[in-house]
């Protein structure tokens, strides 16, 4: 009975960890490279390009401000067991993840910039008593940076840039399990922890060859989290005694991220941009929790992420000197085979259509709103390794969710 219970609590603390994978790296860092599609990384020329491109600060004179937020409502539905076609509905969460971005030029060749933002985060919640109750109830991550920047311009036409990232982060997460198939109750467990110091770093350059073409490249390296918590286990006062509490780890490492992108200028009005990012999502390969108490087992669980990428096409229209509008469109791969998906993140390949309009209000006032949609490709799950009650039945279905993102930012110059 202990090692059953054990191991639920195991696969709880495996579904938060599922929240890392690509529908949850957070890139609305910026109302306008949202609009773009996130075809920013040769664009770069607001104060969000300390995170998208550092190199592009070299476009920005003075001492800029830029604050902005995005409101993120996703959906997702589960249709199975199968060969059932129950359909369920996750809860309709939203969630408003905040960015912050400073810049400053001291001369036509050094620039420094800071930047908080959240690059991985949100969360799902299904209904306590859903047929996936033993894999997921509820989950919630987000993980926060701080980033300090030097830009450095050598030519004009050459910007370098390289950054520290200060990381943190926290997690709660929530499922319940059958204890035996011959008793009705069900045992119930409230997972949380944090890690208040990560770290890592990141660099970019920015090519210009003429005044009508710009290339630019971003690394984001690998951030190593260390989650320490705690593990509540509530259930039937006959078993207390087997319930697990207690304090529990777990090391997690996020991926590194290289972009690299091009810009054309095809009139004085009309910008084009187009990106290749790369998600290092192989790091993520198993997973090892760690339990304080002695009377549990360690445990090394395979997860078998592979390395993705996310295409990106953009483009901006500048109407007049106030006003210019903007459009994007991006393919994200998914990166996990179809065996480890969890309802904690229905995961698929996914499409992004985005649009957003900016405006100069006054000489150093500028504010942009933008919208993107994410269309997930439906999903038929058949060779689920996931266990959602015994014996040993698998977790087979159709999996669809789409998401609505509304991004709003402001830029103060001076």
């Amino acid at each position: 009975m202990k090692t059953k219970i054990l191991l639920f609590l195991v696969s709880s603390l495996l579904i938060s960890t599922n929240i890392f994978a690509g529908g949850f790296q957070l890139n609305e860092h910026g109302a306008k490279a949202l609009a773009l599609g996130g075809a920013f990384t040769a664009v770069a020329n607001d104060p969000s390009a300390i995170y998208w491109n550092g190199a592009g600060l070299s476009q920005l004179s003075g001492t800029n401000i830029m604050i902005g937020t995005s409101l993120i409502a996703p959906q997702s539905t589960f249709r199975g067991v199968a060969p059932a076609i129950t359909e369920y509905n996750a809860k309709n969460l939203i969630f408003f993840p905040t960015h912050f971005f400073a810049s400053h030029a001291f001369n036509e060749q050094w620039s420094v910039g800071l930047g908080f933002t959240t690059p991985f985060g949100l969360g799902t919640e299904w209904d306590p008593d859903w047929v996936g109750k033993n894999l997921a109830v509820k989950t919630t991550l987000m993980t926060f940076i701080v980033t300090p920047i030097v830009t450095y311009t050598p030519i004009k036409s050459l910007s370098l840039s390289a950054g520290f990232v200060y990381s943190f982060a926290n997690v709660e997460m929530t499922s319940k399990s059958e204890i035996s198939t011959l008793f009705a109750e069900e045992a119930y467990a409230d997972l949380s922890g944090d890690d208040g110091s990560a770290y890592g770093f990141n660099a970019g350059i920015m090519f210009k060859p003429t005044d009508y073409l710009t290339f630019g490249a971003s690394y984001h390296s690998e951030v190593k989290y260390d989650f320490k918590g705690t593990a509540v286990t509530s259930g039937p006062a006959q078993f207390a005694s087997q319930l697990p509490n207690g304090d529990i780890s777990a090391d997690l490492t996020t991926p590194q991220n290289i972009a690299v992108g091009v810009a054309v200028d095809v009139t004085d009005r009309l910008k084009v941009s187009a990106d290749y990012q790369f998600v290092g999502w192989s790091c993520y390969n198993s997973l090892n929790v760690d339990f304080a108490n002695p009377a549990y087992t360690d445990i090394v669980s395979p997860r078998n992420y592979k390395d993705s990428y996310i295409v990106r096409l953009g483009a901006g229209y500048r109407f007049n000197e106030q006003v210019s509008f903007m459009g994007g469109i991006y393919f994200d791969k998914m990166p996990v085979s179809t065996k480890y998906l969890s309802p904690s993140l229905p995961e698929a390949d996914r499409l992004g259509f985005s649009f957003g309009v900016e405006g100069r209000l006054f000489d150093n006032l500028t504010i942009t709103g933008s919208y993107l949609f994410i269309r997930a490709q439906q999903l038929t799950v058949t060779d689920s390794d996931e266990i959602y009650m015994d014996p040993g039945a698998m977790f087979n279905g159709t999996y669809n969710s789409s998401a609505n993102i509304f991004s709003l930012g402001f830029v103060y110059s001076f």
